[in-house]
């Protein structure tokens, strides 16, 4: 994240705002420029918390982030990598699901020793 500007609080909210009705299926799914930005922004948010190299989080298509401090991976698949979708992502973001569960589910990849964001989530500022 070196020569990024930091992504304030208020921004991450209002990006992740955007999509909650959808995530609360109380709507239908956003635009993909809309959905985009809430991954990306609440990825690098937490990229800029919790910085490093050892884990790589990839919300497909829409973002990968290295983070979490450790030992530095600079070729080919990471040993630690996160995998989810965006919706996925963003419950677990906000705290509408809980990292076990996604487990539990399915709906997270999580390989290697340093893969279990659990004590991250969800974001600080998004915490219900």
């Amino acid at each position: 994240m070196a020569g990024t500007a930091p992504i304030p609080a208020e921004e991450l909210r209002a990006a992740v705002d955007a999509v909650r009705p959808w995530l609360a299926g109380d709507a239908e799914q956003p635009p993909r420029s809309v959905l985009g930005a809430a991954v990306k922004t609440s990825t690098r948010w937490l990229a800029q918390q919790v910085p490093g190299r050892s884990v790589e989080l990839r919300v497909p298509p829409h973002v990968a982030v290295q983070l979490v401090p450790g030992p530095r991976h600079t070729r080919g698949t990471p040993p630690n990598v996160v995998e989810t979708d965006a919706a996925t992502w963003l419950r677990l973001a906000t705290g509408a699901m809980t990292w076990g569960a996604a487990l539990a589910e399915g709906r997270v990849s999580a390989s290697g020793n340093r893969a279990d964001l659990s004590e991250h989530l969800p974001l600080r500022p998004l915490r219900p």
